[in-house]
């Protein structure tokens, strides 16, 4: 297969469109016309998984982190992330990265750490509202309006309804916001003097969105809930930590994956018994369990992550079948190596 055709499966299921805007997603590297007989799936786009590739023989590293996501004016070779481009091509290796755009895709990043540890999803934790649009509706006569509907699509709007009477016709379209003037002008110039009526509508909570609400088959404590996820995710050093009652019963449960801290509110209003996410800080997380609060459960920012490597592997299996062969990194990429606990007889208050 091309490399374009594996870029266009992934756009179809991670629209570079949804991305956040500051974030830097698609192909770093890489020619769209190679051949890629081998894919390899890694949360980072590290020297690791670089040499992992190249030893497993991936004509294309797809990450979930980008890789130059603050602007360079350069990748020269003695720079490490450039370092890293240089080897890539060398080696007939492209890479491309999916972040936001996979954070907020269905399935996604979170379905895949909600599916981890053992829940079954109800919805987003933060829904992406629907683009907001409004309804135009105009009287032209009969044997115009064909002609205005023409105009009326030809500048962005979408037919709606019509409605024929016997000298009039009245023409229902929905627009874009973003074209509302385009739309407006163009019936404008298809008809002297129009007299329209134009309903703005809100945009309404969608499906996709940060984050995923999920629920247990059923409740368990957050001593045994925490021991769940830390047994559902890859070991790191940092392990699985909880704040809360250990003995608060868990079933309707919120998770982000990647740094989740600043959906604490969101979590609070949605009614759930905890909140799994990653690179929870001190202060927020005492604020938000000294407020009654929602039990927390920090974790790893990879671990967080890595579940998500074998949906976006079995996106690409599903859609090529044995003629690309996918696999997923066995590199551990987060940066914590080591870990201490006190050894002095009663630690320290």
């Amino acid at each position: 297969m091309k490399l374009a055709d594996v870029i266009a499966v992934l756009e179809a299921a991670y629209p570079p469109k949804t991305a956040e805007k500051w974030d830097a997603v698609g192909l770093v590297c890489g020619d769209p016309q190679e051949e890629v007989t081998r894919v390899l799936v890694c949360v980072d786009p590290t020297s690791s998984t670089v040499d992992e590739a190249v030893e497993r023989g991936a004509q294309l590293v797809l990450a979930h982190h980008p890789l130059l996501l603050k602007g360079v004016n350069g990748v020269p070779a003695d720079d490490p992330k450039g370092a890293l481009v240089h080897k890539l091509i060398r080696n007939g290796a492209a890479l491309y990265c999916a972040h936001t755009n996979a954070d907020n895709a269905l399935p996604g990043v979170s379905d895949a750490l909600a599916k981890a540890i053992g829940l079954t999803v109800t919805g987003p934790l933060d829904a992406t509202p629907h683009a907001p649009k409004d309804v135009l509706a105009t009287y032209v006569p009969a044997a115009d309006a064909e002609q205005v509907l023409k105009a009326l699509t030809e500048a962005g709007a979408s037919a709606a309804g019509e409605l024929t009477g016997h000298e009039e016709t009245r023409i229902e379209v929905v627009v874009p916001r973003a074209r509302r003037n385009a739309v407006i002008s163009a019936l404008r110039d298809a008809c002297e003097e129009p007299s329209f009526t134009l309903q703005e509508t809100v945009g309404l909570p969608g499906d996709t969105g940060s984050g995923r609400i999920g629920e247990l088959a059923e409740p368990e404590p957050l001593r045994a809930f925490a021991q769940r996820v830390a047994d559902a995710l890859p070991v790191t050093v940092q392990g699985v930590r909880a704040a809360g009652d250990p003995e608060r019963l868990i079933k309707r449960v919120a998770v982000c994956g990647g740094a989740g801290d600043s959906f604490l509110n969101a979590v609070k209003r949605a009614g759930v018994d905890a909140y799994v996410t990653a690179d929870l800080r001190h202060h927020p997380a005492s604020e938000h369990i000294e407020s009654g609060g929602p039990a927390l459960v920090d974790v790893a920012h990879w671990a967080s992550e890595w579940p998500w490597c074998e949906q976006a592997a079995e996106i690409l299996r599903e859609a090529f079948g044995g003629r690309v062969d996918v696999l997923v990194s066995t590199r551990r990429t987060d940066p914590w190596t080591v870990g201490a606990t006190s050894t002095a007889a009663g630690g320290h208050a």
